[in-house]
């Protein structure tokens, strides 16, 4: 039985707003990728300062999930969103003074309050996808969210890459080969390119809070109560201790997009290693999303109809074994691909996993739906271990590859067999 009221009369405005959200949280997320390279040129970094980019993102999900769980309890979920998107705004803004200033830790505040921005967001909206219906669909709507993600994610390297990253080896050089106060003006030049973009984006995301503001979007309570499903009684739940589904839940998350960054970021370094050129290799995520979006689109089609969300993550999590397996043992450039396929497993398991882990929470969906966030913080960590084999222990990459990601896989497989069941009454 659902644990929320009857939500089958909300209609699809609901569903069109969460998606574009999940629009702004692909392009946001993206655009930090697109960074790397670009603060790398500015800074003149090393590829593990650079990687502070992500971390810094990631890691705001871990601290600050909880905290959003409390902001949704006093303000709402629809408050809640119009509050993450004028912060969002904020993170934005502040890359202006950090270009400035030439500053790479104010840029990193700035990429840390987005990620705060986005820790509340993704606390409203992905519980919100899950009981605006059915819990069975609840996949299928998350999908197509899922869809408007990955496009963002596909797009945003066109745009702020021709901004931030154009003549880029020119560029290079001429730091490279300037002194005084012609290589402070190049500097200047240069990370002044972030002023216009995360201008607009902050009025773009101050604008689209205001049209959530007035518009009549539905705030969907969850019931207080939870009810048995075996024996059809009332089950009054005191603690959130007494789920420990939701708790196998944030792991499983945790794995999953430790896993989902492994295959989309890391591509280009595993490509780099098998000899692929740079021009192609730094072109590989975009393969990885795309696998992602077929992936996505086949959950709009089967979940439910066809298929449960729960078989949907297990026939994932085979694949991604199976995937990974194969980008081990081929030697060739031709390993890339299955690195790339593993997009096509990834699809499903957010839109399956968070359902999953917040169902028959009742009155504790809200901090629920927070501690499921902080699994996050896998992007952050997983690829760090990968380069901890590699270049500490000095594993082969491909090796530390498959030491990194198949664990996550075998976790993201129990929890689809029986984890998701742990402490609960059903088949």
């Amino acid at each position: 039985m659902s644990n929320t009221k009857n939500v089958q009369n909300y209609g699809s405005k609901p569903l069109a707003i969460i998606c574009a959200l999940f629009f702004i949280f692909g392009f946001v997320t993206w655009a930090n990728g697109t960074l790397i390279p670009f603060f790398k040129l500015s800074f003149g970094l090393s590829d593990l300062q650079a990687f502070f980019v992500t971390f810094a993102s990631y890691m705001a999900y871990f601290f600050l999930a909880l905290p959003s769980s409390w902001i949704l309890r006093k303000v709402g979920f629809k408050n809640g969103i119009v509050l993450g998107l004028i912060v969002l705004g904020l993170g934005s803004l502040i890359f202006i003074p950090a270009a400035q200033t030439r500053t790479f830790g104010l840029f990193l505040t700035g990429i840390f309050v987005q990620g705060s921005a986005l820790a509340l967001l993704q606390t409203a909206s992905n519980p919100y996808l899950t009981i605006i219906g059915p819990i069975e669909s609840a996949a299928k709507r998350i999908s197509m969210a899922g869809v408007c993600n990955k496009f963002a994610g596909m797009i945003v390297p066109l745009i702020m890459g021709s901004l931030f990253l154009k003549n880029a080896s020119t560029v290079e050089k001429q730091i490279q080969a300037s002194t005084g106060a012609a290589h402070e003006q190049l500097l200047n030049d240069v990370l002044g390119r972030v002023n216009m973009p995360y201008i607009v984006l902050a009025i773009v995301f101050c604008l689209f809070a205001a049209v959530i503001k007035f518009t009549d979007l539905p705030e969907v309570e969850v019931e207080e109560d939870i009810v048995d499903e075996t024996e059809g009684v009332v089950v009054r739940h005191q603690s959130i201790f007494q789920f420990p589904h939701l708790f196998l839940g944030a792991l499983c998350i945790f794995v999953y997009v430790g896993a989902e960054v492994m295959a989309g970021d890391i591509i280009g370094v595993y490509a780099r290693e098998l000899g692929i050129k740079p021009e192609i290799s730094g072109k590989l995520t975009s393969l990885t999303l795309f696998s992602m979006l077929i992936g996505y689109v086949f959950g709009i089609i089967a979940i439910p109809k066809y298929i449960s969300q729960q078989k949907a993550l297990r026939i994932c999590a085979v694949l991604g074994i199976i995937f990974t397996i194969l980008s081990v043992a081929i030697s060739s450039w031709f390993a890339v691909i299955f690195v790339a396929l593993l997009g096509l497993a990834n699809a499903l398991m957010w839109p399956a996993i968070f359902p999953l882990g917040i169902s028959h929470l009742g009155k504790f969906t809200k901090i629920g739906s927070a501690i499921m966030i902080m699994g996050i913080a896998g992007g952050a960590l997983m690829p760090f271990i990968y380069a901890f084999l590699k270049d500490t222990i000095h594993l082969n990459f491909q090796i530390a590859y498959f030491t990194t990601v198949m664990p996550c896989y075998l976790y993201i497989l129990f929890f689809a067999i029986k984890g998701h069941k742990a402490g609960l009454h059903i088949k």
